[in-house]
């Protein structure tokens, strides 16, 4: 059995996969309750990805796990990464990278995470990780223009909002969402033009929010990051 964990700023996402199968899925939101599941945890194989400095500290809580990894940028993947500044890039970007090559392999992929940014990451057919685009996410824009305005209020997210806003929240709605919808497809257009039959994956905590409001085909995979950090985990044992 292999345990897997996305460790981010307010939470640790917790997969437990047999394989390739993903069994179970937890969601801890303290280190306290991190501790206490894997000091009880019975995986013989552990990954951690950390947006944290403590990351070590965290995977020496699992004693019974006889195989133990954290995912830099110096762990073999199962991807040849091409980023330029692979010591910068986010572990979950190339988490997510390899996710999509195990859902898809043998295809053009971009992964589309939408969360605090935006990120977008190309993998291509031969499974070369090229990097992509980081852009504000939702909830960073309705903070930007209510923050860097004297007089805009901060406004909440709204699915399918008008067009044409009537009021200065509908604008600001309108403004954001159906301009984050139509980055989104504008990408997703250009990358499709120059990679035939590409495969385009959405996850991130809004990826709900957008999933039917996007008229391009997509792959909605909650769990693309959990996934790939198996994916990673399996590579290093077999190594």
């Amino acid at each position: 059995m292999n345990l897997v964990i996305d460790y981010g700023n307010s939470a640790a996402k917790v997969g437990i996969f047999d394989h390739q199968n993903l069994m179970e899925k937890h969601t801890l939101t303290s280190s306290e309750a991190l501790r206490q599941f894997l000091e009880n945890a019975s995986a013989d194989n552990i990954i951690i990805s950390s947006v944290k400095a403590d990351a070590a500290q965290v995977i020496s809580w699992a004693t019974r796990a006889k195989k133990k990894f954290i995912l830099n940028n110096t762990l073999p993947v199962p991807v040849t990464n091409l980023y330029a500044t692979p010591a910068t890039l986010g572990v979950d970007r190339l988490a997510g990278a390899c996710g999509a090559q195990q859902i898809f392999p043998l295809q053009h992929c971009l992964v589309i995470d939408a969360g605090t940014c935006i990120n977008y990451d190309f993998l291509d057919k031969e499974g070369k990780y090229y990097g992509g685009a980081i852009s504000p996410g939702l909830k960073m824009r309705f903070q930007a223009v209510h923050t860097f305005t004297a007089k805009l209020p901060l406004v909440t997210p709204k699915g399918q909002v008008p067009l044409i806003g009537d009021s200065t929240e509908s604008c600001i709605q309108s403004g954001v969402v159906n301009g984050i919808i139509a980055e989104i497809e504008g990408i997703i257009d250009q990358y499709s033009k120059k990679f035939q039959g590409l495969r385009v994956i959405l996850c991130g905590g809004d990826a709900l929010f957008f999933e039917n409001q996007l008229k391009a085909s997509i792959f909605a995979s909650p769990e693309l990051v959990l996934i790939g950090l198996n994916s990673i985990l399996n590579y290093n044992v077999n190594r």
